[in-house]
Parts: structure tokens; sequence; C-alpha cells
């Protein structure tokens, strides 16, 4: 399970060293990037990726970031394509209609990397990582309720309930019964009071994963619901593509990949017999997408050796069928959301 996108930066000892986006080539393959083609990179960050579409002559990018840091880093390639990226501080869950408002009406390719970047997590003052103490703030838009709001402000079900389902932690009740005690007299503000009351609770021997890894993970995807946004992005790239368009998403841990997965076998009709109706029911819908890649494509060594982030990354890429696009359905919201209240677990 990764906690970060690779395509900005990574430590070292003299300072920061920029990466290539991962699967950057994989990407562009499977985006399927022409002279003159209209593209939509939901999540610019570095501008990694954007970088790589424009390098083919003639194509124009609409870049999308929620962080403003990633607008106002960006600030010099849009002034260096002359034109040829416009930058918009924006969700990529609202891609759909800030698209065609930006003059980019039926892209011919929407590429998705999911989750934190290396820029944020190296940024102490973010609060994303508990490798450096800072403010328990973990907000992509610097807006919003924070982490340390989550924390000191949930009741001890909520609590146990996103470190369980958004951060796969076995001993979620038992972290959540701890923070609930300890902030009566020490409500919590930083990110060292967090990982080292995780360090205290959560059973785990010295070769396994920090004990707060999954902890952390998990406020950051409820603070920014990302999950959510993930749903709604795919929808939104449903109605964003033209017709042979291509969508390619990178995602970093299984709940992402997860809301990747089916919702392209739906979208694809996978699993769909549509010679077998029974008498009176209704024909399944007609395939919006095609499957490009019908298993994940991930890392190969050569990347994996230059950029140990890209571990965890798999990519997923399907084409547009001419369709008419669906909207968000019941059983991918549910993908994306805690469980009602009341759900017993033992951890």
């Amino acid at each position: 399970m990764s906690m970060d996108r690779g395509d900005d930066t990574s430590r070292a000892a003299d300072g920061p060293v920029r990466h290539h986006p991962v699967l950057l080539a994989e990407v562009l393959a499977g985006l399927a990037v022409r002279p003159g083609g209209l593209y939509a990179d939901g999540t610019f960050g570095a501008g990694g990726y954007s970088r790589a579409i424009l390098a083919t002559p003639g194509t124009r990018v609409l870049a999308l970031d929620r962080d403003p840091d990633a607008i106002a880093g960006g600030a010099e390639l849009v002034a260096d394509m002359a034109g040829r990226l416009t930058l918009e501080k924006a969700r990529f869950a609202d891609l759909d209609k800030v698209a065609p408002d930006a003059g980019f009406a039926a892209l011919d390719g929407v590429t998705f990397d999911i989750g934190v970047s290396s820029m944020q997590i190296d940024q102490a003052e973010r609060g994303f990582s508990f490798r450096f103490d800072g403010p328990l703030d973990m907000r992509m838009e610097s807006a919003g309720p924070s982490a340390a709001d989550i924390v000191n402000g949930a009741d001890e079900e909520t609590l146990a309930n996103i470190f369980f389902y958004y951060g796969e932690e076995r001993q979620s009740r038992r972290l959540a019964r701890a923070i609930v005690a300890d902030r009566v007299a020490t409500p919590f503000h930083t990110t060292r009071q967090l990982a080292e009351l995780a360090g205290r609770v959560i059973h785990h021997k010295p070769t396994e994963i920090h004990p707060a890894t999954r902890a952390f993970q998990a406020l950051r995807i409820a603070v920014n619901d990302e999950l959510g946004q993930l749903v709604r992005g795919l929808v939104a790239a449903e109605k964003a593509l033209a017709p042979g368009g291509r969508l390619a998403v990178v995602s970093f841990h299984s709940l992402e990949d997860r809301i990747v997965k089916q919702f392209l076998a739906d979208r694809a009709g996978r699993g769909q017999a549509r010679s077998r109706l029974l008498p009176g029911e209704p024909p399944a819908p007609t395939p919006t997408f095609d499957l490009v890649t019908r298993q994940p494509i991930i890392a190969g060594e050569a990347e994996l050796a230059a950029n140990p982030r890209a571990r965890s990354a798999k990519l997923r890429v399907a084409s547009r069928t001419g369709a008419p696009s669906r909207g968000v359905d019941a059983k991918l919201k549910a993908l994306a959301e805690l469980p009602e209240s009341n759900t017993r677990r033992r951890s």
C-alpha cells in the first residue's frame, strides 16, 4: 500500500530530486497521444504527464489540480507552452464541467494519477506525513476541516470506521479508543502526537510498516474525500471523452484500484450475459468503454530501481465508445463511503 504518487520529488541527501512520473511511457501509450489531440491531466502535480503529452506537436492539455501550490508551481510551464496548456484550480471530479468552459469539449484522452503527491508529503507544514513533525492538517486545498478536526471531533465509532475502511487498519477500534481517551486532556494538533500514539497502541513487529502508516492514509482519504472524488472523476471522464478517446488511471493502493477496476468492468459490460435475459428483465446498458488493458500494468524492474515509489502503482486503460454516458450508480458510490453507523467489528 502506497501513501503517495511518484510524479514529483524524492528526498536525497543534498535536497529534492525530481523523478519522472510513474509509468510515464505506459500512460502515453495507453492514451495513444496523437498530434493535434486534446487531453486532460486531472492531477497536474508537478506537471510531468502534461509535459510529456505536450511533447507531441500540436497537442493541447487541460490540467487540473485542487492544490493551490501546484497551480502556482505550474505558471512557468503555462507560459512556456504559449497557449497549449490550460491550468485550472479545480477537482478532477468536475472535469466534465470545467472542460467545455475551457474549450476542451470531446477530449481525446484523460489521465488521472490518484493520491497525494511527493511534493505535498515533503512539506512538513502540510501535515501529510509522520516523517516530519508538523500540524495535523492533510488538506490538499488548504480549506475545510483538517485531520486534527476529525481526530478531535469525531466519535469513536466514526474514527474506527475511518481507520478500518480507508486505511485497512485491523486494530482500528483500539486506536480510536485511545484517541478518544487521550484527546480529553490533550487534543491532537501535530503529526508527531498521532504517530507516537499509534506506535504505543498498535501491536506490530519491527519488520512491519510504521504503525501510523494506515491511520495517516485513512485520515488523508477522509479529509479530502479522495474515494468519492475518484468515483465522480471517473464518471466525469466518461462524459468528457470523445468516442475513441482513452482513459488512463494510475492508482497506488487497493481501495483506489478496486474502484477503477469495478468502474471499467461495469462500463465495459463484463459479466453481463446479454443473450440470456429473463422474461421482463431490462437489457443491460450499452458499454461506454472498451477495455484496453484487462490486467493492470505495473512498473518494470528498471523503473522500480530508479523510483521505488512506483512499486505499488497500477495502470488501467480503457477506450470510450459512442454510447451515452451514465451517472454514478449506487454500487460504485458505496465503495467510496463509510458504512452506516452501529457496524460492529472486533479490533
